[in-house]
């Protein structure tokens, strides 16, 4: 006899959203919006099909709680020191590091979807803010807007994953930690150059 209480439809219902979501996180990764298929996400959720269209509306409204929920666990994730974008493009570095398949998300994502939702933007602003902040009244996001920051530390985190598998080899080996390191050494150099005062 099972001594655990038992859940109620709310904490029930929470917990197929979740394990849904971590599915179509596998799927869309691997697959993209417009390869990755209902089908397998159910099954892998052990989850009925149907409920994926209660909760998202379609397989667009599934990829785009994904992007939203994995997009604001990652910018929350990492902190931003205020007067330090490079430590904080660093830190970003080394969170996807630990999550590549987040990275292949996003790449998905700026592929196949040419609108944001309401909660992928609201995550982007939160970080913009935090980067205004940071950048104070001595101006330390230098010549560009904060949002020009964020794009151009995104762009720099994703470089290498969009990177052509030749020039990827000719660069080093991307598991060697020595590879790992020098290409974060030089992301912090790129973004410290880049917010420069003046």
């Amino acid at each position: 006899m099972s001594t655990q209480p038992r859940r109620t439809k709310a904490e029930q219902s929470a917990a197929t959203r979740r394990r849904l979501l971590d599915a179509a996180f596998e799927e869309f990764h691997r697959h993209g919006l417009a390869g990755g298929r209902v089908d397998r996400i159910a099954e892998r959720a052990g989850a009925n099909k149907r409920l994926i269209y209660i909760y998202f509306g379609d397989k667009d409204g599934l990829f785009d709680a994904v992007v939203a929920r994995d997009l604001a666990a990652l910018l929350d994730a990492v902190p931003l020191t205020p007067h330090d974008l490079p430590g904080y493009a660093a830190a970003l570095f080394d969170h996807l590091h630990e999550r590549p398949a987040l990275l292949r998300l996003l790449a998905w994502r700026n592929l196949e979807r040419t609108a944001a939702g309401p909660a992928e933007e609201e995550s982007y602003a939160r970080a913009v803010a935090r980067i205004a902040a940071a950048a104070g009244d001595d101006g330390a996001g230098g010549a560009f807007a904060p949002a020009d920051v964020l794009a151009f530390v995104l762009a720099l985190l994703q470089a290498w994953t969009s990177a052509s598998p030749a020039l990827r080899r000719l660069a080093g080996t991307d598991g060697d930690p020595a590879v790992r390191e020098r290409r974060r050494r030089a992301l912090r150099e790129a973004v410290a150059r880049l917010t420069a005062p003046g």
